[in-house]
């Protein structure tokens, strides 16, 4: 595109907003939009994966990376965010060809929230970025809730071509927001923050997801129940942002999340005597029902956010305990605390203890989260693929207590050895960052105790995805709680596992996350 096409985009673009100097800069630039957001900004640039899946292109997007429809490409939403403000500067959304990159370079666009512009540099590609259009778009929902803005307001969007050995390597479209930079000058502003105005102050909260690699003793016989292994992770998220307001209203997401959000600020209110209410808008949120545990993290944000707008000092376990979650499993309280590799000790069982009977955590909401027995960081260098198929069942509600009270107790000879696996396998392999004796341990596991039963009761599509991810190349794979997520592990090559995952789904389909493991907890 000629100098003569951008200038009359520009002046295209100035008739619905003006557009500054500045403005004109980050929608022309060609190199770093990252480096150049600090400098202005004043802070670090933090990139947040909203989403990211592998997907078969559609004609559109074919056309735009010179590649064939139904081709298997990286799809990528990610804001790039203040890391002291909290501001979403830009938002993002990349199509990337997967036979386009080296292994190393998509492992890192794959399983880490890294700027595109910084993984060139770091692999000294030699590219260039080749606008496409530059044109001014109206804000809906979401990106009025991602900018702070009312629903139709005026957002810029450039879209351009990563171009690496005459072809195209990324295909982006950057969406800005004018009034994010109103009375910012180049000359003098330099280096300052941008100001916050009191009447903008919110509290954000971005929640984990999380594996639950199984349930360790559904026998019960030593006078102990529950018990729980798992793993933080740092995608798929949930986010909310909440400010003061006369009542209690919910905007963004699903009716069910509204109906969790409003339960969740509902009990912590009520706990704490609070006849305020609070304006709350959700963000993004996490697929629900599918085994990442989305019910108890949304309902965690949700308290987190109130506690702290209304300076109530709640720690964690508290919240957890008002807003009933935790009463089987520690591990999702534990990861929205603190992040990493998690071991829950479970309850104690029977006439004299917490527990009197075997079921899920949303029939156990008077029992008190599970005490963390050990948390160690998950390897850095270990990445998980999140294989969620669209024809998978999903339990919940009242299925789910049956399961429990029909299937419980599980065998002790069951129960002794994945309690052997843990102790002689998976902690020493997560201690020691050995990825073979880790696998060894979680792939012995699905066959064991509960796991057993969950892995039994899904449709064939997931033992058949279980079975396919680990031939693809992963050290191990397997069912997250009830699924329907399948989860693999590998410190390989990325692209076989995730091409065996779109293929498993056949035609239902479904989606593949490429994440890693978050040593550390919510943010907010």
């Amino acid at each position: 595109m000629s100098v003569s096409d951008l200038f009359s985009m520009l002046k295209e673009l100035e008739q619905s907003s003006p557009v500054s100097p500045l403005q004109k800069i980050l929608l022309l630039t060609d190199g770093s939009v990252t480096n150049l957001l600090e400098v202005v900004a004043g802070e670090r640039i933090e990139v947040h994966t909203l989403a990211q899946q592998v997907v078969r292109a559609d004609p559109a997007e074919a056309a735009d990376l010179g590649i064939g429809a139904g081709d298997l490409i990286n799809f990528r939403v990610v804001d790039l965010v203040g890391a002291e403000s909290r501001r979403t500067y830009v938002h993002a959304v990349s199509h990337t060809p997967l036979d386009h990159l080296e292994p190393e370079f998509r492992d890192d666009l794959m399983a880490a929230d890294i700027p595109i512009g910084r993984i060139l540099q770091r692999y000294h590609m030699e590219t260039r970025r080749e606008i496409r259009d530059i044109r001014p778009i109206r804000a809906d929902r979401d990106l009025s809730g991602t900018f702070d803005v009312p629903a139709e307001s005026v957002l810029f969007s450039r879209r351009y071509a990563i171009i690496h050995d005459q072809k195209p390597l990324i295909f982006i479209e950057e969406i800005f927001s004018p009034a994010l930079w109103e009375g910012v000058s180049i000359s003098g502003q330099a280096g300052a923050p941008l100001p916050v105005p009191a009447e903008d102050l919110s509290i954000r909260v971005e929640a984990p997801s999380r594996l639950h690699l199984g349930l360790i003793d559904m026998h019960g016989g030593l006078g102990r129940v529950d018990g729980g292994i798992g793993i933080t992770l740092m995608n798929p998220c949930t986010g909310i942002e909440v400010k003061r307001g006369e009542d209690l209203t919910v905007t963004g997401g699903t009716p069910e999340v509204h109906r969790r959000v409003l339960d969740a600020a509902r009990k912590v209110l009520d706990t704490a005597g609070i006849r305020g209410g609070a304006a709350i808008t959700v963000k993004r949120s996490m697929p629900q029902h599918t085994g990442l545990g989305s019910g108890t993290q949304i309902a965690l944000a949700t308290g987190a956010a109130i506690s702290k707008l209304y300076t109530l000092d709640l720690s964690v376990r508290r919240i957890a305990a008002i807003v009933g979650r935790g009463g089987t499993s520690g591990i999702g309280t534990a990861a929205f605390g603190h992040g990493g590799f998690i071991l829950d000790g479970g309850h104690s069982f029977g006439l004299h203890g917490e527990k009197h009977g075997f079921a899920p955590s949303a029939a156990s909401s008077t029992v008190t989260p599970a005490t963390i027995c050990a948390r160690l960081p998950f390897p850095e260098a270990w990445k998980i693929v999140l294989a969620i198929p669209n024809r998978g069942t999903n339990v919940e509600g009242a299925d789910e207590v049956d399961i429990f009270r029909d299937y419980c107790p599980v065998p002790l000879a069951d129960v002794r050895q994945i309690c052997h696996e843990i102790m002689t396998r998976m902690l020493p392999g997560i201690a020691e960052e050995d990825l073979a004796l880790f696998a060894d341990a979680v792939n012995a596991i699905q066959t064991l105790g509960f796991k057993k039963v969950e892995t039994g009761l899904q449709d064939p599509v997931v033992p058949a995805l279980i079975r396919e991810l680990k031939q693809a190349g992963a050290a191990c794979a397997g069912l997250s709680s009830f699924g329907p997520t399948v989860y693999a592990i590998t410190d390989g090559d990325l692209a076989g596992i995730t091409r065996a995952a779109a293929e498993t789904f056949g035609e239902q389909g479904g989606e593949v996350i490429v994440t890693r493991g978050r040593n550390y907890g919510a943010v907010y």
